[in-house]
């Protein structure tokens, strides 16, 4: 169980039928604004896939996917998807959308061996985007634009939410300040990745932290990216300052994808070559699947900032450790 936090006096302005309510406005309000300003359409997705195909993400690729045989197909593996980021791209060819639009979706999932806190659950509810670029915008003035249009349908939404709620006030800034990794790590040489986006998250409101995967001067990642789907020199995290916790709170994570050139080199640094002859990936290498970007916002964690929430428990169902239930009840904090 990770350490949580009660803020002092917190007590949340909404009841729990008042919540749910509040949570579908946040949510229809979003995800229509999304879809216009990046021109998308809604689709349907798995909930699992084969693993021998290459579609599930593998994540920092210690994490363990959740599986189960399939009876009536010969015991064979079904495993619960991590995240639709490689399926996206394969979705947008199979289903022939054309350079400029896309598809948006929403993505369960359960990450078993995540350690619970205030913003982390085993159960992961996002929206997944995806859309097809030429491979002339595979470059950082593209993923800048994106960036800024993600961040204004996130300041509509806070407008939004504060219009229908007394108590929901303004807080992010109207422009998202950009940075790399390694300009971060030049600013806080001393502090670890997360301290640095800590910091710069006070200090700017909203920030764009770009360029994660690489190794950094000091030798290590600024942050776990598995190799076969972001550009490592071309990805990005919007992160936010969330007072309600004293914390830099990430609510999306995105990126223009690999290329043929990108993946085998992103493979060989991430000592997984053989990773090359799974289909998708083999599809990349060969040309066979479109130039895209996209990304993945996190539903509970916008419910969570725009309600003005001290847990992702109060905006989500899940299952939690009996002594975070225990020190949540005591505090008055009421969990979905």
């Amino acid at each position: 169980m990770g350490t949580i936090s009660i803020p002092k006096n917190y007590k949340s302005d909404l009841n729990l039928h008042d919540t749910q309510i509040a949570i579908k406005t946040v949510k229809d309000f979003f995800q229509t604004r999304l879809a216009q300003e990046l021109n998308l359409a809604r689709v349907s997705a798995p909930l699992f896939v084969d693993p021998a195909s290459g579609l599930n993400d593998n994540l920092n690729g210690v994490e363990r996917p959740v599986s189960f045989d399939i009876a009536e197909q010969n015991g064979r593996t079904g495993e619960v998807v991590h995240s639709l980021a490689k399926w996206k791209r394969y979705a947008l060819n199979k289903y022939d959308f054309e350079v400029g639009s896309g598809l948006y979706t929403d993505m369960n999932a359960i990450r078993r061996d995540e350690i619970t806190d205030n913003i982390h659950s085993i159960f992961v509810d996002q929206w997944d985007w995806e859309k097809v670029i030429e491979k002339s915008q595979r470059n950082l003035d593209t993923l800048k634009e994106t960036v800024r249009q993600v961040y204004k349908v996130l300041r509509k939404t806070e407008k939004y939410m504060s219009i229908q709620y007394d108590y929901i006030h303004e807080i992010l800034p109207k422009e998202i300040f950009f940075v790399t990794t390694r300009e971060l790590e030049e600013m806080f040489p001393d502090n670890t990745p997360k301290e640095r986006e800590y910091y710069i998250a006070q200090a700017k409101g909203a920030v764009c932290i770009m360029q994660i995967g690489d190794k950094l001067e000091c030798g290590e990642p600024h942050d776990g990216r598995a190799p076969d789907y972001d550009d490592w020199a071309l990805n990005a995290d919007i992160v936010v300052y969330y007072p309600v916790l004293d914390i830099a709170l990430e609510l999306s994570s995105m990126g223009i994808r690999v290329d043929e050139i990108s993946l085998k080199e992103q493979l060989d640094k991430a000592g997984c070559p053989e990773r090359a002859e799974l289909p998708f990936q083999k599809a990349i290498l060969e040309k066979k699947l479109p130039y895209t970007m996209g990304g993945g916002i996190g539903q509970s964690r916008i419910c969570m900032f725009f309600l003005r929430k001290a847990h992702i428990g109060e905006v989500q169902c899940s299952l939690w450790p009996e002594e975070m239930e225990a020190e949540l009840k005591t505090a008055g904090i009421q969990l979905l």
